[in-house]
């Protein structure tokens, strides 16, 4: 059996809204009672709070973020599970990462994947048809300046872009 919150508040030097702050998120744990091991909850509060943050003049320290943080965090950490400050970097790496996207999506940098792949789609198919349509269009014209059968024509011509357009349906494009 451990203390009060409010007297692990008077012990550690802080208000007990301070006390309920740090269970709430998960610095320390209080026993099954409701009531705080006071050894137990300050090794906690030491090893899960950051360090007090120096005045301004302070140095700057430059931090380089790693493209895909989420392995290099997962191996080093302990068998317990993440603590509290390794837990806040990973969030502020995935907050800087969405900030990062969602400001190219704003300066048209980025489209989205699947409107692209359908006007792609759709721009192909409209190819495709032009190209079924012509030889009707163009075959009596021909005929004509060449000194042969329209019919005959249309049919060679229709044959030979059905052939060329089987032959492109059969490339494989990969949009990933």
């Amino acid at each position: 059996m451990g203390i009060s919150i409010r007297a692990y508040a008077r012990h550690r030097g802080v208000s007990d809204t301070a006390v309920h702050k740090a269970i709430r998120t998960g610095r320390i744990t209080p026993e099954a009672d409701g009531t705080i091991d006071p050894d137990r909850a300050d090794r906690d509060w030491t090893r899960n709070s950051e360090p007090p943050k120096a005045g301004t003049g302070s140095r700057t320290v430059k931090v380089r973020v790693a493209e895909d943080p989420a392995p290099n965090l997962a191996a080093g950490l302990p068998a317990g599970g993440t603590t509290l400050v390794q837990a806040r970097t990973v969030n502020e790496v995935v907050k800087a990462q969405t900030n990062k996207v969602r400001l190219a999506r704003l300066k048209g940098e980025l489209v989205d994947r699947h409107q692209a792949i359908a006007h792609v789609f759709k721009l192909a198919r409209t190819e495709r048809d032009a190209w079924l349509n012509w030889p009707a269009r163009i075959s009596a014209q021909m005929a004509a300046r060449l000194g042969v059968e329209a019919h005959t024509l249309h049919v060679a011509l229709d044959a030979a872009v059905r052939e060329h357009l089987a032959e492109l349906g059969e490339l494989k494009v990969r949009v990933d």
